[in-house]
């Protein structure tokens, strides 16, 4: 029986990044043998093992069979006689196939290093296309080093279009969508995934609402960059810079969904995108199971970021609506989410990714300065029911038009 170090703890080691969990692939044992040295089993599939004392998963080394559709289609040998190398085989990248010795000896017999080297996330071998979960993963991979320079090898992009091509796509479930997507979305470059995803044609299978976005023309005038699909990606560089919050990432992805359904007739204008977008977040977020959360916040930045946009034009009353419409008096942590999607959707366009967007201060400070009003602020009065909360609301609006006026708006 030995034991090796596999995966993504050498991979990151040998990228001199934090080991975060460890994963051992134990050789030459038996189900019976780990339980009796106080294992603790926890796979389904297959046998994985946590450690009595670590808690660190252990899995016994294996190959697998297709024998079947989708990711879940496979049979597995975990036989005592199961080389490390006919494990580390059966896995994705070159980069994730290599294993240390309890002596700290390096196995690399896909030649990981090098490629950990050029910087290239290659698969190991064929079977690859075997797992159609992995053109996700590559995704989620190159979306998280590509701040370190990593690139999709060529003929690992070839074998995920033939994939997709396929349509064994269609046999991933939801939940597993999601989780690489959200994984994604916290990565150091969120773009990354879904250009991957878009070169290889998956992006149109999976996510046909943000394919439909690349193409679509804007007016150059406010978005040099013209292309309503690039937007979305440099709303996604910017976000990534000032938040980490999967919600927040998640609504800055599909705030202008709308765009995708413009009338050809009217382009590059695109009125009434933001009411247009709420059916296809909606669709989007049920379909992938988003969290309610991040599908909430979605749908409102989604409905109201031109308000945010035109806050200085906004009468104090149509601000005051705005708070109300956030509901960012029971949630006050969600004005400031909206208004960092607000921002990088302002500086996430060619020429303006330095640009000043005072809007989010403005609409900041009229809230941090009626927040606190209660029914004190109202002195001496003889008000009842209804009539008191509409007394607050007015002093409210009040306040927001004082504001207005001081910064001679």
């Amino acid at each position: 029986m030995k034991t090796y170090l596999v995966g993504g703890a050498v991979r990151d080691k040998c990228l001199n990044l934090p080991v975060i969990d460890k994963d051992w692939v134990v050789v030459g044992s038996t189900p019976e043998q780990m339980l009796a040295k106080g294992f603790v089993q926890v796979g389904k599939d297959f046998p994985v093992f946590l450690h009595p004392k670590t808690k660190e998963e252990y899995a016994l080394a294996r190959q697998e069979r297709k024998a079947g559709v989708g990711y879940t289609g496979f049979i597995c040998d975990f036989a005592p006689t199961v080389t490390l190398e006919e494990d580390l085989l059966r896995r994705d990248l070159t980069i994730n196939a290599m294993a240390e010795s309890q002596d700290g000896d390096m196995i690399d017999p896909y030649q990981g290093q090098k490629d950990l080297e050029r910087k290239q996330l290659r698969h190991v071998s064929p079977a690859f296309s075997e797992d159609p979960l992995r053109v996700l993963r590559v995704a989620r991979f190159a979306a998280r080093f590509a701040n370190l320079g990593f690139t999709v090898a060529p003929e690992t992009m070839a074998l995920m279009q033939t994939m997709v091509q396929s349509n064994e796509l269609k046999s991933i479930s939801a939940e597993r969508i999601w989780r690489e997507t959200e994984k994604a979305l916290t990565s150091n470059t969120p773009r990354v995934y879904f250009e991957v995803l878009r070169a290889c044609g998956a992006l149109k299978q999976l996510f046909p609402e943000i394919d439909a976005l690349f193409g679509i023309p804007q007016t150059e005038k406010w978005h040099p960059e013209i292309d309503t699909g690039i937007h979305t990606l440099m709303v996604l560089d910017q976000i990534a810079k000032t938040s980490t919050n999967t919600s927040v990432r998640f609504a800055a992805l599909v705030h202008d969904l709308g765009k995708g359904i413009t009338p050809e007739n009217i382009l590059p204008s695109h009125r009434g995108h933001e009411k247009q977008g709420l059916p296809l977040v909606n669709r989007l977020s049920e379909r992938l199971g988003v969290p309610k959360d991040a599908q909430q916040l979605a749908l409102l930045v989604c409905e109201f970021h031109l308000h945010s946009h035109k806050a200085f034009e906004l009468k104090p009353t149509t601000v005051f609506k705005l708070f109300k419409s956030l509901d960012v008096f029971r949630k006050p942590e969600r004005l400031k989410h909206f208004l960092l999607v607000t921002t990088a959707d302002a500086t996430g366009r060619k020429g303006f990714e330095e640009a000043e967007y005072p809007q989010a201060a403005y609409l900041q400070q009229c809230f941090d300065a009626i927040k606190t009003i209660t029914i004190k602020d109202l002195g001496d009065h003889e008000l009842k029911g209804p009539a008191i909360g509409e007394a607050i609301d007015r002093l409210k609006v009040k306040k927001i038009a004082e504001i207005k006026k001081q910064l001679a708006i």
